[in-house]
C-alpha cells in the first residue's frame, strides 16, 4: 500500500479527525523504527523503540469496516512486537470515539491517561486523548 492510498483510507475513516497527509505518512514510515502493516483495505502505522510500541494511526476503509480488517491489523502488531520483546503497547484514542475505545477495550486495552484537549477535530474543535496499553504476551 502507497502512502497516497493509505491517506485516502484514512481521509475517508477519520470522519471528524484531520487525517495525515501522503507526505507525512511517507516520512514516518521511512523511520527505521515504524511498522507500516497493511491490508487491502486499511493500514497500521506504529513504532517500536526497545521494548515499546506506540500505535500512531490505524484504520479500515469505511466501506469494509466490522469486517475484522483493524483486529487482523492490530493482531499482527502484537505478533511483530512480541517476536522484537516489547512489552507493552501503547496508544491514544479520541475520548468521543467510542466505538474505537469499545474495540480496543475488546482487545485487552485499558485506560492508563488522559490528555486535555489533545487532537484538533476537522470542524476545528479540540477532543481529548486517551492514553490505553496493554502488555504483549
Amino acid at each position: 500500500m502507497t502512502p497516497d492510498v493509505f491517506a485516502d483510507i484514512m481521509d475517508r475513516a477519520y470522519i471528524q479527525m484531520r487525517p495525515w497527509s501522503a507526505a507525512t505518512i511517507a516520512e514516518t514510515i521511512s523511520n527505521a523504527h515504524t511498522v507500516f502493516l497493511t491490508h487491502p483495505q486499511g493500514g497500521l502505522i506504529a513504532h517500536i523503540v526497545a521494548d515499546e510500541c506506540e500505535v500512531l494511526a490505524i484504520a479500515a476503509d469505511p466501506d469494509h469496516q466490522r469486517q475484522g480488517i483493524a483486529s487482523q491489523l492490530l493482531e499482527g502488531l502484537i505478533a511483530t512486537a512480541s517476536q522484537r520483546d516489547v512489552t507493552h503497547i501503547f496508544l491514544e484514542v479520541a475520548a468521543q470515539n467510542t466505538a474505537a475505545r469499545a474495540f480496543y477495550k475488546a482487545k485487552g486495552f485499558a485506560p492508563v491517561g488522559l490528555s486535555k484537549a489533545y487532537y484538533t477535530l476537522r470542524d476545528g474543535s479540540k477532543d481529548d486523548a486517551v492514553l490505553l496499553s496493554r502488555s504483549v504476551p
